[in-house]
């Protein structure tokens, strides 16, 4: 958090479960020590301890749950507040009235939601307004494109892409026939990228890697360029363990990528 704020990056994304509750505690304290006051995202949905039976988007809940997300995080707002998945056993018009109440009630500035569809989104912006949505976008996920993104655009709903390295393969961590590396995505949550160990998936990085060394970077920050030149994309966000895994969004931003490479970049994946 250091150095995400040293280098003017002042949007912080989390949830109030992830490690369970432990992620906004940890925002909260960094901001009591440092004085710092990011824009804080969080979200609402999974259970804070784990409990299956306490999940959801229901009222009651929503309004229940942002009342920790307040305290762990120790501010008396948050700036953007998210649905973290659609609820299926909650009518989307009881999930938006009460996010719309939060609103009014000036502890949440904005709201949004994540990992929806065009006909959710639809569906909630006629009850009130979404201002953001962060869905899956990279160069291999591109189901954004189909439905979601031109919703964005029409509603000026701002759209910020996770999974920028879809669990690392954009960032070259994953070889054929190589052993995967210890603690990677493949080795401790694989099933949303199982799909990607394919031989036109390997010959797509190869291809990357060449063209990201014959622009003189690494993949990931090509990776990144990409998405950061898509001008729908409001934010991307970026999830380092460690101060120098910021370094390649960074230095993507120095990277200016027209419509023609991007779709030359895309193309290697089809």
């Amino acid at each position: 958090m250091d150095a995400a704020w040293d280098h003017g990056i002042t949007e912080f994304d989390t949830a109030d479960a992830y490690g369970g509750g432990r992620s906004e505690t940890w925002i909260g304290r960094w901001m009591a020590l440092t004085g710092h006051r990011p824009s804080i995202t969080t979200k609402v949905f999974h259970s804070v301890v784990g409990d299956p039976a306490d999940e959801g988007l229901s009222r009651e809940r929503i309004l229940r749950q942002v009342e920790g997300s307040l305290e762990r995080l120790g501010v008396d707002r948050v700036d953007t507040y998210l649905v973290h998945e659609p609820d299926p056993h909650t009518t989307v018009d009881e999930t938006m009235r009460a996010l719309a109440e939060l609103v009014e009630a000036g502890k949440v500035d904005a709201i949004g939601a994540s990992n929806v569809d065009r006909a959710w989104l639809e569906e909630a912006n006629a009850v009130a307004p979404v201002a953001v949505v962060q869905n899956s976008y990279s160069l291999l996920d591109r189901e954004a494109q189909g439905e979601v993104l031109p919703l964005c655009g029409e509603h000026g709903i701002a759209f910020t892409a996770f999974g920028p390295l879809a669990g690392g393969w954009l960032a070259g961590k994953y070889r054929r026939g190589e052993p995967l590396p210890a603690g990677s995505r493949m080795t401790l949550r694989p099933k949303p990228y199982r799909h990607l160990d394919d031989d036109a998936v390997y010959r797509g990085l190869a291809q990357l890697e060449e063209a990201a060394s014959g622009r003189g970077v690494d993949m990931p920050t090509l990776a990144f360029a990409w998405l950061l030149s898509d001008p729908r994309v409001a934010g991307v966000v970026v999830g380092p363990r460690r101060p120098e895994q910021l370094e390649p969004a960074l230095a993507a931003l120095g990277i200016e990528l027209g419509e023609r490479e991007r779709g030359e970049l895309a193309s290697l994946f089809p």
